[in-house]
């Protein structure tokens, strides 16, 4: 099959299950236009603030998408073949992932906005909802550290391009801090002046493509070695989050989200135009066996490989995190949640294709880095169209970190809202006791960090498990509640049968790396899995409690 036959066909599944799956779940879920949102009826200016759908859908794009729909990809298609992982991304995105964000963001909305965690308190019992919070907590610290790491790696060092060229990560460095500034002016002009949206979006643009072609000009090195300078820069990186994660939405969060969405939208761009014209073939084997070189099997590990770009947990923290306090309209939930997973299926199909040109005895297949082969595939796709190849891949490595902070600091706020909810901290006493323990323990793994293997990698594995097992229990919450609000029987099909199988797939990987693992990791890995089996037994109880009485603006079937 030619490489362009596989984007395309993927493409086109891709939009006709918006166009006919996404219509269902908009009926079966409720969504309702002309109810008011809690964005609008909560509006604070501080967490609750309303967002134009174009705003919003880039906002959670970025947020959602980050690095994980390239790196995940990637490692799978390095290690099982390119055809397994193109099959659980479009099956798992349309049927798993979409049922899981939609879901996830409608059961928020009827809920004032608040977390998943907060539905599974409301139906099944407040024990669960402190089990839930523990886990969640504990992914999200695992996000941080791995993306953290793989973002840090990214800054320091330099590539040569095949062309002899060098790409300098002190540049990339460069360009992300200034690229940190931009969205900060944006929201500041939309809030104190008269300047359109329109207008500062003409004026950001320009400027970030400015700070891609400068950076390596100008690149940002420390003098030491690189064990050294990752650590700064991992520091460097988690002072950030702490900052964003305190700060109003409408400072960084909901500008620099747009910014990135634009990111997105031009890497997708790169990628489907550099599939048409660049002439690149497939050289990658389709498939590799059923063991990979690292002894794992293809069930169940390319299914916690593969998070971001197919189905992930952490995408239930975002949609009843932030997104549902700034969801206009109810009529724009679909193409913001499904939609938006949808594209990062197609994000997580592009970055598939950058594996799928690579030569079975290339040097980045037998020792697989991920940021790379992603950079030199979108570089030498832009290449084509006579972009020198140093901006290219500057370009593809900038696209990547810009990912990553999206996911970084809307992590670093979740944690600290589930350490408010837990410890009763109100103000800035619970916003810097919450923010602060979220971020200190992946500086603390940071900076312990002897360099032997890269810490992402240690993390990876148990980031993709626990993510994974994160999204069975979210599906879980979905279920009870749309249950015994509604005894809709449709529900077993279409929320529960993703729900057993992403439990099955991720507590058997989790339990593989308990077996496996070394350091924290057998460590963690036994917490979440006992967290996972005491909220299954919580969620039985509550499905014979009596029901509750149905939404009077739900489907009843």
């Amino acid at each position: 099959m030619e490489l362009i036959s596989v984007v395309l066909l993927s493409a086109v599944v891709l939009f006709v299950a918006y166009r006919t799956y996404g219509k269902v779940l908009d009926r079966l879920f409720g969504m309702d236009p002309k109810r008011t949102t809690p964005a609008v009826e909560l509006a604070d200016g501080q967490d609750f603030e309303p967002a134009p759908p174009g705003y919003l859908l880039g906002q959670h794009f970025s947020a959602i998408a980050a690095a994980g729909p390239i790196v995940g990809p990637i490692l799978a298609g390095v290690l099982f073949g390119w055809v397994p992982a193109l099959i659980w991304i479009l099956v798992g995105s349309i049927f798993i992932g979409g049922v899981h964000d939609f879901g996830s963001l409608a059961a928020s909305l009827r809920h004032r906005a608040t977390s998943i965690a907060e539905v599974v308190r409301e139906h099944m019992s407040r024990r669960s909802y402190l089990l839930f919070l523990s886990f969640i907590w504990i992914a999200l610290v695992y996000i941080i550290v791995a993306f953290t790491d793989v973002t840090a790696r990214a800054f320091v060092g330099n590539q040569t391009l095949e062309n002899g060229s060098v790409v300098r990560g002190g540049g990339i460095a460069t360009s992300s801090l200034l690229y940190l500034l931009i969205p900060v002016g944006v929201g500041l002009a939309l809030r104190f002046t008269k300047l359109s949206l329109a207008a500062l979006t003409a004026i950001a643009l320009p400027l970030i493509a400015l700070s891609i072609w400068g950076g390596q000009s100008i690149p940002l090195d420390f003098p030491m070695d690189s064990v050294g300078a990752i650590k700064v820069w991992g520091a460097i990186i988690l002072l950030y989050c702490i900052v964003a994660a305190a700060a109003p939405v409408w400072l960084i969060l909901q500008p620099r989200g747009l910014l990135g969405g634009y990111f997105l939208y031009a890497a997708l761009a790169a990628g489907v135009v550099g599939v048409l014209f660049s002439g690149k073939q497939i050289q990658y084997p389709a498939y590799l066996g059923w063991q990979n070189v690292r002894g794992e099997t293809l069930t169940p590990f390319l299914f916690v490989t593969i998070a971001c770009g197919a189905c992930s947990g952490f995408h239930s923290l975002i949609s009843s995190g932030t997104t549902s306090k700034q969801l206009r309209n109810e009529g724009d939930a679909r193409p913001v949640a499904y939609g938006s997973m949808l594209l990062e299926a197609m994000v997580a199909v592009l970055a598939l294709t950058t594996v799928m040109t690579l030569a079975p005895d290339s040097p980045l297949a037998k020792d697989p880095k991920p940021n790379l082969i992603y950079a030199q595939g979108i570089g030498a796709y832009l290449s084509t169209f006579g972009l020198p190849a140093t901006l290219a891949v500057s370009f593809a490595l900038m696209a990547f970190t810009t990912f990553v902070y999206d996911t970084l600091d809307v992590c670093t706020r979740l944690g600290r809202y589930i350490i408010q909810e837990l410890t009763g901290l109100k103000g800035r006493a619970g916003l810097a006791a919450g923010t602060l323990a979220t971020v200190g323990i992946p500086l603390a793994v940071l900076v312990t960090d002897q360099g032997k293997v890269p810490a992402w990698q240690t993390y990876w594995g148990l980031f993709g498990a626990s993510n994974q097992l994160l999204a069975a229990l979210a599906l879980l919450g979905i279920t009870v509640w749309i249950w015994r609000t509604r005894r809709a029987r449709w529900v077993w099909a279409v929320v529960g049968l993703p729900c057993l199988w992403m439990t099955c797939m991720s507590a058997w990987a989790l339990a593989d790396l308990v077996r496996r693992g070394t350091g924290p990791v057998p460590v963690a890995g036994s917490i979440l899995l006992v967290l996972a089996a005491w909220m299954i037994v919580e969620a039985g109880s509550a499905m014979v409690r009596p029901v509750d009485a149905p939404l009077a603006t739900a489907p009843t079937s």
